[in-house]
């Protein structure tokens, strides 16, 4: 028996009414918090609804609700399972927390290391390994000969070794 969408949609309304906290309790039984049961039962009932055209007999609604809601539990703990297996395997190339901690402190050093050099050799280590300018172009750009930038750099280099070297 072919039944109109007015009555297919009043059913449902009824099967709302008169199951909705026992299919929240079917949900509650397969899953374990109650957004995510909420979250399967109304899904449920909304694949009912889309379906409803298509159901010729209301009083297997009821069946098809429940059928949906453990189905719908089951991709839930699915997509769970498979975001915790997911989260489990470490990131690649992902520093740990305490690499991070390390690599800021190593920072943070080289960077007052880098303050306590002569202003010169301080700019000619930041062009060169900062800017990527090779010794013409940090000669040019300071305005002093390749010589001396060769000097700056030499013992720019030297005192950041005893700086980085020697405790903080």
């Amino acid at each position: 028996m072919d039944v109109s969408p007015e009555r297919a949609a009043d059913a449902l309304v009824n099967l709302y009414r008169a199951h909705y906290r026992s299919l929240l309790g079917l949900a509650a039984l397969l899953l374990d918090d109650t957004a995510s049961c909420e979250d399967v039962v109304q899904e449920a009932f909304i694949r009912v609804h889309s379906a409803a055209e298509r159901t010729r007999d209301p009083e297997k609604m009821l069946p098809y609700l429940r059928q949906a809601v453990v189905n719908l539990s089951r991709s839930a703990l699915r997509r769970r399972i498979l975001g915790l297996k997911l989260l489990s395997k470490p990131m690649p190339n992902m520093a740990s927390a305490e690499e991070g901690a390390y690599d800021q402190l190593e920072r943070d050093s080289l960077i007052k290391a880098m303050k306590s050099l002569q202003r010169r050799q301080r700019e000619v280590l930041v062009l060169r390994y900062f800017a990527d300018m090779t010794d013409p172009q940090i000669a040019e750009t300071l305005g002093i000969s390749l010589g001396a930038v060769k000097a700056y750099g030499s013992r720019g280099i030297a005192s950041l070794r005893v700086a980085m070297e020697s405790p903080a």
